[in-house]
């Protein structure tokens, strides 16, 4: 959840926002591995020129925007249609149109952001398609990545922390539920509009924003501030924050072996849309643990973390089970890349972190009329009540309004 955390600026908090950072460099094995000539690295250097970021703009302009958060809307409305309360948050329009400002301002500082790219052009000269990817993606970082974090970070939170607060002020938890995964279809529908270069290019600012929301990354390195470099606190926090996406896909491969059976709302655990699910979820688990740890306090976890999982998971078809192992091979990834001593240290958080969840298991039951049943998208669609029948029509007309567009 987003707090405005104030970061102190010191050696601990300064490594570990360069390693906040470096979640966000763009993604380049694929262009390594290409065959397709269009998705030459010299075709992605054009991209990042002024003339190339303008031409990605016009793409995703603001009629096109507003359609995809609004065939977004409709898709997390159908998504949460059972939720408690969540009614009345559609009826405020808020969250939509805060979303909207966040992309109008992300591509605003994608359009004038001035990336020093000679450094790589000048490879131009000495074959730039044959060198190893691991040179190529050293020398491209400074020249395909994002503005500083610090940049995004004064830009856009203002006006999410705003928002967070009007919704935290009457007490309505359902908000970052909604909004996160409103940002999640967001991407997804922006994303299929440009090509595979341009993808590469704006993933990065993406996924920024759906972790801004949801990550507490920026209250991790707030509190890490606190302890010098040579603590032990700091050094386990600085080996595990880089892996936390390998951690992640590492506890969900795990996850579908065990339970190869298990569905929710949105299918089984190998679709596409839940894989991203799991593994930015897993992430958020892991940034909670290490906010409990430096902040020796469980608040976070019980409060936060468990309270919000409460609303969703049983909601979308979640159950006990799967919740239970999740935690429990979290935990044990965690435990099994610590060192003897560490795993000291780590062990009183790993056994609380499974009690906090325990006590609220009461929670986590999920009522009979939110059991998944397999069917296909067309009789799936026949069943639907009344409100999430309109929803899909509504979806649909939307998204060929988008396709003329």
């Amino acid at each position: 959840m987003l707090l405005n955390a104030k970061v102190v600026e010191n050696s601990s908090m300064e490594c570990l926002l360069n390693l906040w950072k470096e979640r966000y460099n763009p993604d380049l094995s694929a262009l390594y591995l290409a065959t397709d000539n269009s998705l030459s690295r010299s075709n992605l250097l054009k991209l990042t020129s002024p003339e190339g970021r303008a031409t990605t703009i016009n793409k995703l302009h603001r009629r096109l925007l507003e359609i995809s958060c609004q065939i977004a809307e409709i898709k997390t409305k159908s998504f949460y249609a059972d939720m408690p309360n969540i009614v009345e948050l559609w009826k405020t329009k808020g969250v939509t149109q805060v979303v909207l400002k966040v992309y109008l301002k992300l591509l605003e500082i994608y359009q004038r952001t001035s990336p020093n790219i000679s450094p790589v052009l000048h490879l131009a000269g000495e074959h730039i398609e044959s060198r190893s990817l691991a040179s190529w993606t050293t020398l491209a970082k400074q020249a395909l990545g994002m503005p500083p974090i610090e940049e995004l970070v004064r830009e856009l939170e203002p006006m999410l922390l705003t928002f967070q607060k009007q919704h935290i002020e009457v007490q309505d938890r359902h908000t970052l539920v909604f909004i996160t995964t409103l940002l999640n279809f967001t991407n997804q529908l922006l994303l299929q509009k440009l090509t595979p270069l341009e993808q590469v290019l704006l993933k990065p600012y993406f996924k920024f924003v759906e972790e801004q929301v949801a990550y507490p990354w920026q209250r991790v390195c707030a509190a890490v501030a606190k302890y010098p470099v040579n603590s032990a606190m700091f050094r386990i926090v600085e080996k595990m924050f880089p892996a936390a996406a390998e951690i992640a896909e590492t506890v969900y491969s795990k996850l579908v072996k065990l339970l190869p059976n298990h569905t929710s709302h949105r299918g089984e655990l190998t679709e596409p849309g839940i894989i991203h699910s799991c593994i930015r979820d897993l992430q958020i688990f892991q940034a909670y643990f290490w906010l409990c740890l430096l902040e020796v306090s469980l608040v976070p976890v019980e409060e936060e973390l468990v309270e919000l999982s409460a609303i969703v998971l049983p909601t979308v078809g979640v159950k006990w089970k799967m919740i239970e192992l999740w935690n429990q091979l979290l935990v044990e990834e965690i435990s099994s890349r610590a060192t003897p001593t560490q795993r000291i240290l780590l062990q009183p958080y790993t056994k609380w972190w499974q009690q906090a969840f325990l006590k609220k298991r009461e929670l986590f039951f999920v009522p009979a009329k939110y059991h998944h049943h397999q069917t296909s998208p067309n009789l799936e669609a026949q069943s639907l009540s009344s409100q999430r029948k309109w929803l899909y029509e509504q979806s649909i007309t939307l998204e060929k309004q988008g396709s003329r567009e």
